[in-house]
């Protein structure tokens, strides 16, 4: 009964941590690039008390062993890196990718991160920056006097430039790929950075060695569906009360031994 106290509560606790992972995702259903994540679990280790084949008579051996698991406990969050749904927007600046791939981001300490979310933006000095005002890697500096941008479906970054007839090609968006994407680290800000799981990054253009192309005017939403994690949250919710319904009925029978003294 003891042993199936701490059970119980090891469900609880990871079938917390399942909630909050769905929360996370429906908090990020409209977050530009977003992923969602799911949380994997293991079982924990067992008593046993006869095992598989021991001997249970002179000729005779046990087909079957004798063992309690301990319960369970979260061990990992798989990040799922499907496309979501691209959405017209018109914004010049406003880039999707059809395909795999993630655009290169300069941080201020000077590490390279990486994103899904294709949102930039001009700042003072003419850069395409995301929200937050960090660089795009390779940088793409639009001039002042530019009156339109076009961005090719290779990345080829140009502006036309007023005074002049022909247009003026100001860089090309690079991509980069990974050979396991899942081991990224997010850091937030809709960032992921490299880990030794992840391997090193493998940048291209766009449309090379099976990286995706290039959308202007349109943006990737979140792939997190609130259907599925709605399913996902009431089944964690009666996961967490049956488990809690085990509790009590363990510490019924706990009760009920301590009143054969009375």
């Amino acid at each position: 009964m003891i042993r199936a106290l701490y059970t119980a509560a090891s469900g609880m606790s990871a079938q917390q941590s399942n909630m909050d992972n769905v929360a996370h995702n429906l908090a990020n259903v409209n977050t530009a690039g977003f992923k969602k994540s799911r949380v994997e679990f293991e079982d924990l280790v067992y008593q046993e008390l006869r095992v598989a084949g021991a001997a249970t008579s002179a000729n005779g051996e046990a087909p079957i062993g004798l063992e309690f698991g301990l319960g369970t406990r979260p061990v990992g969050t798989a990040r799922d890196f499907s496309t979501g749904n691209l959405r017209l927007t018109n914004a010049p600046l406003d880039i999707a990718l059809e395909g795999a791939g993630f655009f290169q981001i300069s941080l201020p300490d000077g590490t390279t991160g990486y994103t899904r979310a294709g949102a930039f933006h001009r700042d003072a000095q003419g850069l395409m920056v995301t929200a937050e005002g960090y660089p795009l890697e390779p940088a793409i500096t639009i001039p002042a006097e530019a009156t339109t941008v076009s961005i090719s479906r290779e990345g080829i970054v140009t502006a036309t430039i007023a005074g002049q007839e022909a247009s003026q090609q100001l860089g090309t968006i690079e991509l980069a790929s990974f050979q396991n994407p899942a081991g990224l680290r997010p850091i937030g800000g809709n960032l992921f950075s490299v880990t030794t799981a992840s391997g090193d990054a493998q940048t291209g253009t766009p449309g090379t060695e099976s990286r995706g192309t290039i959308l202007q005017g349109t943006l990737e939403d979140s792939n997190v569906s609130v259907v599925e994690e709605m399913v996902a949250m009431i089944l964690g919710q009666r996961a967490y009360e049956a488990n809690s319904k085990v509790l009590r009925a363990a510490d019924e029978m706990l009760s009920t031994v301590n009143n054969l003294v009375r």
